[in-house]
């Protein structure tokens, strides 16, 4: 899919309401067009002495109407655009979703995507309306032009070679500036968007300095971009504003003659100059053309994700089982406890992801690939040192992508030691999630608590006692053995992985060596891990 072809996707939806604008518009361009007309016989009809109500009637009537048209237009237009934009936002959340942590696009630019590039994709309504009310305007402005008198259609229609010779040299100049700036903008976003992640480490490692030059490293290419899109919008304004005032001119003085002559009368000359206003309304929409260029620019941006493929579906049911995990030459049998050990970017959670196929890589579970089991998430529990707790209600939270029973929830919390908290919040397990203040510790025992409901046959566990204190994680540690699960846990404690079945010694994003823990321990290298983590 391409861009052009999503946006008339988008428009096929509201093409109702986008109807009632075209009529709307027609409406008021109608009334725009009868106006000056209007306006000359009252004006004629006071300079010749033969005052009379209709005519200002008239003006009036065809005022109110254009006014109307106008403010109906524009609620209708926001209601187009707000749909259409809500239409975009969902295909790109549903398609990033689908391709998960194999996602080729920063969260950054992601987060650009769904903001910026889908609005103004959503716009494309409101701006062809627009672009096709002033070409309908200025062609029924030269048409009566022409009638009223033709000399003066023709000294008009010599300004439309310039005019077009305006917007061609707007739109070749802007279009390669426009997709610039979005795709700078989304490098920006992504990179902005990891700092601000990171902003205690930064702060504890005393490179704020460097972390800004970094994130603003594609400040000078956005400033290029932005640059040449105001340099190009600035020639055209200046080149517009010029040629509205030299065509009413030339047309006056041709008026003036017609006066001379007896072919027109004062108030027609009235109505020429507002006919010569309103054909030139096409050349003051040109900056619209810049607004199009952006619209189609984001459109192809949000196609670029829409094309990307997704991981296929898993066609093949739950194998039978206890648990038992293949990998890298390695056989983990079913209910044993797995320690994940290593210093800081040795590549932990990224071997945590492969194991319960968030990420991907060569992984069996109980026989078959991960990757291949349709249902692989309801076998694997996940718990991380951040949860993100999503849903209305704590309860929600802990039961989220699941439909366990509140009893199940209860007993998960249970688990996690986190029931007697969250008993004590005002509405308990009913609390809303927004109001339930929560320590890191807390929240990491509600994720811990989310992943047991599911009972899941392989439990990873991303650092996720972290923030616990030794009671309380000796507690969960209990919990965890009795879940009878097969248990990956990525830890930076000795004793956690002292307790291990095997550890896994991590450097490189490779498995150095695997091993139980008293056998490790007499390698430096491997005692020296836990010491730098304490520290």
């Amino acid at each position: 899919m391409t861009g052009d072809p999503l946006l008339v996707t988008a428009t096929r939806l509201v093409w109702v309401r986008a109807l009632f604008i075209v009529v709307v518009t027609a409406v008021a361009t109608a009334a725009g067009l009868l106006l000056p007309s209007a306006l000359a016989q009252a004006v004629d009809a006071a300079v010749s002495g033969r005052a009379s109500l209709l005519p200002v009637v008239a003006v009036l009537a065809l005022g109110v109407t254009g006014i109307l048209a106008e403010v109906l237009g524009g609620v209708l237009t926001t209601s187009v655009t707000s749909t259409s934009t809500a239409w975009l936002r969902r295909k790109l959340a549903d398609r990033l979703l689908a391709l998960g942590l194999r996602s080729p696009f920063d969260e950054g630019d992601a987060l650009s995507r769904l903001t910026g590039d889908c609005y103004s994709a959503g716009a494309i309504v409101s701006i062809v309306v627009q672009l096709g009310s002033s070409v309908v305007l200025s062609t029924g402005a030269v048409v009566l032009l022409g009638l009223l008198d033709w000399r003066l259609a023709l000294v008009f229609l010599g300004s439309v070679p310039l005019a077009l010779l305006t917007a061609r040299a707007h739109l070749r100049h802007t279009a390669d500036d426009v997709l610039t700036y979005q795709q700078v903008s989304g490098r920006l976003s992504a990179r902005l968007l990891d700092a601000v992640r990171g902003l205690r480490t930064i702060a504890a490692s005393g490179t704020a300095d460097r972390e800004a030059d970094r994130v603003l490293r594609p400040l000078p290419e956005l400033a290029a971009a932005g640059r040449g899109m105001w340099r190009t919008q600035a020639r055209m304004v200046w080149r517009a504003a010029l040629l509205l005032p030299a065509v009413e001119l030339a047309v006056l003085i041709a008026a003036g003659f017609g006066v001379l002559a007896g072919r027109l009368t004062i108030g027609q000359v009235l109505a020429a100059l507002g006919y010569v206003t309103l054909g030139m309304s096409l050349v003051r929409q040109i900056p619209l053309l810049t607004t199009l260029s952006r619209a189609r620019s984001c459109a192809r941006r949000i196609a670029e994700v829409l094309d990307a493929p997704a991981p296929e579906p898993g066609v093949l049911d739950a194998p039978e089982g206890d648990g038992v995990l293949e990998f890298d030459g390695l056989r983990i049998p079913g209910g044993s406890l797995v320690a994940v050990v290593g210093r800081s970017g040795a590549g932990k959670s990224t071997l945590a992801a492969r194991l319960g196929g968030l990420a991907p890589g060569d992984v069996r579970l109980d026989g078959r690939p991960v990757g291949e089991i349709s249902n692989a998430r309801a076998l694997v529990g996940y718990a991380f040192e951040r949860p993100a707790l999503i849903g209305a209600t704590v309860a929600d939270a802990v039961a989220f992508g699941t439909s366990a029973p509140r009893r199940a929830v209860r007993a998960a919390c249970r688990q996690a030691q986190v029931h007697d908290l969250v008993v004590r919040l005002p509405d308990g397990y009913e609390t809303p999630l927004a109001e339930a203040p929560l320590s890191g510790g807390e929240a990491q025992r509600l994720g811990l608590a989310r992943a047991f409901v599911r009972r899941p046959r392989v439990l990873v566990l991303d650092d996720a006692t972290a923030s616990l204190d030794t009671v309380t994680e000796s507690l969960v540690d209990s919990a965890v053995q009795e879940s009878g699960s097969t248990r990956i846990v990525v830890t930076r404690r000795a004793a956690t992985a002292a307790r291990a079945d095997l550890v896994l010694w991590l450097e490189n994003g490779r498995i150095r060596e695997a091993d139980r823990h008293d056998v490790l321990w007499r390698e430096p290298a491997y005692r020296a891990v836990f010491t730098e983590e304490a520290a």
